[in-house]
């Protein structure tokens, strides 16, 4: 284990964490992220991305003996009643559950009654092991590590997220889930096909999550529709340093791409299916603390400048609980009960403050900050927050590819904070699958953008098309097509 400080600005706390995997025959190169390309100075060569994955060996009803590669499920619960039904429903539904290794970062009430009653943990089935012991999560209980925290030193998804990478030790897939989800039947290989499929080394399988509702069958595991969201609405939130990007709602329906995940430009954090070496690559920031909205388009530009490209699935493989169902075995009404699952933010150390300086770290990392802007922002943090600008190669930006072009490919204008419309016109379409992938590296190692001729993505409307939310493609009528109006004001 290893001490880790967090800086709270306000005091500094220590905790005992993993450290991260870093295999010691790797010592002689520097360690593992100066073997891997040296930071994102370079893009890493094939071998070296082989190099990282461990596989099972596994008899066959034949006799004869099959390799499956090892999967990495991370998950990060607050206080959440339905993360050891989410388990129990993963290990179940996988076709090889002893490939699946579970990491939880469980932050939880334990003590504390003025947070209200002890919280389920992520540790124990919701039905005991001694009552029913043919559960998938007991049967495959030394699979499932769980890193249990207070949920009164908690700060939000980033640290959770940032500890569950910790615990990875070198599986071959890294998947990246919430702690209330619904996953599909057979989804452990469904997903491999799905991103070997690409034939991209640095495929990163990623989208929002579909609900659960009227989408999966509970009971069997089945889908029930072919439709999965893809990612290409981006919106500007905030004003002045702390203004920055977060994803807007994400058009939901059938991939014109058939027999491969979909080429898109962001990354979510609710679903997010890679080979290990990403999170290697590309770990959680530490000093983000607070952060709730952010956090994507971070991750997605540091993974970008590293190489990585982005696909929506061509199929779901898990299903969200957007609205949460009781706790159907605790006896008391609870805030799940009233359908109001506890949120980080209502705890007693949350800080604004500290928030949006961690907002402005992430923004300077990945240059999305006004170049007008950046005097201000260094001389502050300087004076109020030095911490933030600690680690910066850690968890900073590659050079493979810059953020300036991501921002430019996708019409996002840093200068003036704001974006071209109607992106997802060309994301959802095939249109940027389609031009994107004659970028492919022969040896699959990502798409080239110096194979693109320099494009960039320009609006070709003069108004704004809605047409995803109702799963319609705009018709030559010009269906779909709407002004694009400003939200009203609120009332006092």
């Amino acid at each position: 284990m290893k001490v880790l400080e967090i800086d709270g600005v306000h005091e500094k706390k220590t905790m005992l964490v993993p450290p991260f995997w870093d295999p010691p025959i790797l010592a002689q190169y520097g360690g593992i992220r100066e073997y891997l390309g040296s930071y994102g100075t370079r893009l890493m060569t094939p071998a070296e991305a082989r190099s990282v994955g461990s596989v099972i060996t596994k008899q066959r009803v034949d006799g004869t003996v099959e390799e499956l590669e090892t999967i990495l499920v991370t998950i990060t619960s607050y206080r959440d009643w339905m993360c050891p039904q989410s388990i129990e429903i993963m290990l179940s539904r996988a076709v090889h559950p002893e490939r699946v290794r579970v990491a939880v970062v469980d932050q939880l009430n334990i003590h504390d009654s003025d947070m209200g009653d002890a919280d389920t943990s992520c540790d124990q089935p919701l039905i005991s092991c001694s009552d029913k012991p043919q559960q998938a999560f007991c049967l495959h209980r030394d699979h499932i590590d769980v890193m249990q925290i207070d949920a009164r030193e908690a700060t939000g998804p980033i640290l959770g997220r940032h500890l569950a990478n910790r615990m990875y030790r070198g599986e071959s897939f890294v998947l990246q889930s919430d702690a209330h989800v619904q996953f599909a039947t057979g989804w452990d290989v469904d997903v491999i096909d799905q991103w070997r499929s690409t034939k991209n080394e640095m495929a990163v399988l990623t989208s929002y999550v579909s609900g659960v509702q009227g989408k999966i069958d509970e009971e069997t595991g089945e889908p029930l529709v072919n439709t999965r969201p893809i990612l290409c609405e981006e919106i500007w939130e905030d004003e002045g340093l702390e203004k920055h990007l977060q994803h807007d709602e994400q058009p939901d329906y059938a991939p014109d791409i058939k027999g491969s995940p979909q080429l898109e430009p962001f990354w979510a954090a609710g679903f997010s299916f890679a080979r290990g070496h990403f999170v290697v690559n590309v770990p959680y920031d530490l000093h983000a603390p607070f952060v709730f909205q952010g956090e994507e388009i971070s991750i997605g530009v540091r993974g970008f400048t590293y190489g990585y490209d982005y696909y929506a699935p061509e199929r779901n493989i898990l299903f969200h609980y957007y609205d949460r169902p009781p706790n159907p075995y605790e006896k008391q009404v609870t805030a799940e009960k009233e359908n109001k699952p506890p949120k980080f933010w209502n705890a007693n150390n949350y800080d604004e403050d500290i928030e949006a300086m961690a907002i402005l770290r992430l923004n300077k990392i990945i240059h999305s900050i006004s170049p007008s802007w950046i005097d201000t922002l260094e001389n502050k943090m300087s004076s109020d927050a030095p911490h933030l600008f600690w680690d910066e190669e850690k968890y900073g930006i590659g050079t493979v590819r810059s953020p300036e072009k991501f921002y430019q490919t996708f019409g996002i204008d840093v200068q003036n904070q704001t974006m071209e419309m109607n992106l997802c016109m060309f994301v959802a379409s095939p249109d940027m699958h389609n031009l994107f992938v004659k970028g492919l590296r022969e040896n699959g190692m990502g798409i080239d953008y110096d194979r693109l001729d320099g494009f960039r993505y320009k609006n070709q409307y003069p108004k704004k098309y809605w047409w995803w939310y109702n799963g319609d493609n705009p018709s030559e009528e010009g269906e779909g097509l709407v002004e694009e109006v400003e939200e009203p004001e609120e009332e006092e």
